[in-house]
């Protein structure tokens, strides 16, 4: 067997090869892992995984792994990565104990960074969120959703999705767009919000014809947009072809829990204030719970999302980081997964299984992304990690040693020993 590259002398090959479909309830306590394993691809793509001199690998560059973890990469499906400015202001008004939404009606928060956005060029937006993918990338991220939202107006919200397709192409991560227009309501249209929805509808026909967006989002919050207007403007934009998802009971426990498994979304995320029937509707669905801890943990919240409850009652539960200016500015996926194991009480097999396989499907991507299997591309990661426990138990540091994506050698942050064969 001919192959480009073989990674030899892997102590845990994880590949999150569980077969079709996430991983639901008490089979996110199971990760498949493969000791003293190699794995060899071919153009990109995965020809051999197996244990250590099963087969003959003929291959151009060996790479020696040293015992180290390998893992499939990492899926982060909830950021909001395209975006102008910072918000490091509003940090001296969340000391003195002002809530997200206080800030917000301070004119903060959510509208600080419209302003921030609508004021950068197309080429400024685009550099700035090459260096956070950059950043992503280096921490083990190969497949990322971006969401718009920072634009509340055609002009700015099209500026958004053109970056992220653009960079797309360009850039070695995989991003996944999501239109996020309804993400607050703007000030002209205070007590109008219908309005305003109906302008975030009418774009919907444009953002499809040049394929900008494949999934549409909302905020459910109280002083943002009410689960039934948020309904509403989800079934539009499901009848127009587009993916839903719906940023649900983050704050208060309004009932986007259960609207969202009702509508078929294919993922509700945040959830810190679902209730125990959401929680259930949840387990009974095909819709991912994509968890945000750290949002709670950076908003000084005291209730985290009820992940135990969801995986007890078999839901699909998935982790990502909500990068975003305000209320999660950090691109570090490893961080959120320290942060699951000791906020949200899961497992260390759990947690992997939510940053891979059960990520990918939450952003449309269980096909491509999020397991290592043959005929697959190879979006691996070598860990500087003797096993995959060790990853959330070693905090605030960056376990990566290398990134390949489709093959390629994209980041290498360590050494190891190579060996060129004719």
């Amino acid at each position: 067997m001919k192959a480009d590259i073989l990674l030899t002398n892997i102590g845990q090959l994880v590949t999150m090869d569980h077969g079709d479909g996430p991983v639901r309830g008490k089979e996110m306590n199971v990760i498949p892992v493969i000791e003293n394993a190699e794995i060899a691809w071919k153009d990109g793509q995965i020809i051999y995984i197996g244990q250590m001199n099963e087969t003959k690998i003929d291959a151009n560059e060996v790479i020696d792994c040293q015992g180290k973890l390998v893992s499939p990469g990492l899926v982060d499906p909830h950021t909001h990565v395209v975006f102008g400015g910072s918000r490091e202001h509003e940090v001296s008004l969340k000391l003195q104990g002002a809530s997200y939404l206080e800030i917000l009606e301070m004119g903060g928060g959510i509208h600080s960074t419209v302003s921030q956005t609508k004021l950068a060029t197309h080429e400024e937006l685009k550099q700035k969120t090459i260096q956070h993918l950059n950043r992503m990338l280096s921490y083990g991220v190969t497949t990322v959703e971006a969401k718009s939202g920072y634009g509340l107006d055609e002009e700015t919200e099209f500026k958004q999705l053109k970056v992220a397709k653009e960079l797309q192409s360009e850039h070695d991560i995989d991003i996944v767009s999501t239109f996020l227009g309804a993400h607050a309501v703007p000030k002209d249209y205070k007590g109008n919000e219908e309005a305003f929805l109906e302008k975030m509808l009418s774009l919907l026909d444009q953002i499809k014809e040049e394929e900008l967006a494949e999934f549409v989002d909302i905020f459910a919050e109280t002083g943002v947009f009410s689960v039934e207007q948020s309904r509403e403007f989800l079934l539009k934009a499901k009848e127009k072809g587009f993916l839903v998802k719906i940023h649900a009971d983050e704050i208060d426990p309004l009932g986007g829990t259960e609207m969202a498994t009702e509508i078929g979304a294919t993922s509700a995320d945040h959830l810190c204030g679902a209730s125990s029937k959401g929680v259930e509707m949840l387990g009974d669905s095909n819709s991912i719970a994509v968890i945000l801890p750290g949002t709670t943990f950076y908003l000084n919240k005291p209730e985290f999302a009820p992940a135990r409850a969801m995986i007890d009652q078999n839901a699909a539960v998935s982790l990502a980081t909500d990068f975003n200016p305000g209320s999660c500015p950090t691109e570090n996926l490893q961080l959120i997964m320290t942060i699951a194991m000791l906020k949200l009480k899961m497992t260390p097999e759990e947690i992997w299984n939510a940053v891979t396989i059960n990520s990918s499907y939450a952003i449309n991507r269980g096909e491509q992304a999020g397991k290592l299997k043959v005929g697959r591309k190879a979006d691996v990661v070598i860990w500087n990690a003797p096993n995959y426990t060790y990853v959330p138990y070693h905090f605030g540091v960056n376990h990566v040693e290398s990134v390949f994506k489709n093959g390629k050698l994209v980041v290498n942050r360590g050494v190891y020993d190579v060996s060129i064969t004719s």
